[in-house]
């Protein structure tokens, strides 16, 4: 007798299978989340960065990602509606293109250095300060999710198991986003090569949508993000003060 023609049994085999799918597909989610947000974990650095503020930065970071993972099971739930909605995606893409020209024009910059040298800020102007920190943060996580979420609902249909590991996902980029805040004072061009993979990524987004035929392969796409962050990480900002020490 097969143990599923047991109608007792049908239950606890059903619910086997499940954790078995949730033990062998919630690593690879994981992993997969962790892989494709690396380059939102650095734009999610670099704009907590401007409060300054160590306290502020850990604040907007917990409140941002928390409004951030809410957008994130939305989508999940409605996934197979929103990733047909172009309108949705050209909105992301567009976004996620003007936040890359805008923070690597040579003038945005500097005036923000000239911002950092300024006298600190009123409590008034910290805190509305931290509520666009936190809502921005919020909207760059969801442009990053359309994504994502496509990548995990393209290995499992299970809704639970695709949430959990977005849920997972969040809580890596959170710990991530926190240390590229450190990373980001150490190297020179970490915060440029971190903007530039935000780019990638809205054009791999407009590219789905007007020529699918020409959206480059994800090991191209995770290749080219890989050599950016290997430039990233060339150069440190104390390298110049040592040489000028020397000399």
């Amino acid at each position: 007798m097969e143990a599923e023609s047991i109608p007792s049994l049908s239950p606890l085999i059903q619910a086997a299978d499940q954790w078995g799918e949730l033990l062998l597909l919630l690593p690879l989610l994981v992993a997969l989340e962790a892989v494709l947000s690396a380059d939102n974990a650095i734009a999610l650095a670099a704009i907590s960065r401007r409060l300054h503020d160590p306290k502020l930065q850990a604040q907007a970071l917990n409140l941002g990602l928390g409004l951030a993972l809410v957008f994130r099971l939305v989508l999940i739930a409605a996934a197979r509606w929103v990733l047909d909605f172009w309108p949705l995606q050209m909105l992301a893409a567009g976004y996620l293109l003007w936040l890359c020209v805008t923070n690597l024009r040579p003038g945005d910059s500097q005036a923000k250095e000239e911002q950092g040298q300024g006298n600190e800020p009123s409590a008034e102007v910290a805190q509305k300060g931290l509520s666009g920190v936190v809502v921005t943060l919020a909207l760059t996580d969801l442009a990053f999710s359309l994504d994502s979420v496509a990548a995990a609902v393209a290995v499992s249909d299970n809704l639970l198991l695709v949430m959990t590991g977005g849920v997972l996902g969040v809580v890596a980029l959170r710990l991530t986003s926190g240390l590229f805040i450190r990373w980001l004072e150490v190297y020179r061009h970490l915060e440029s090569a971190g903007y530039l993979a935000v780019g990638l990524v809205g054009i791999r987004l407009l590219l789905r949508l007007s020529a699918p035929q020409f959206v480059p392969p994800e090991w191209g796409l995770l290749g080219i993000v890989a050599l950016l962050f290997a430039w990233g990480f060339s150069k440190r900002n104390s390298e110049p003060l040592a040489e000028e020490v020397e000399g």
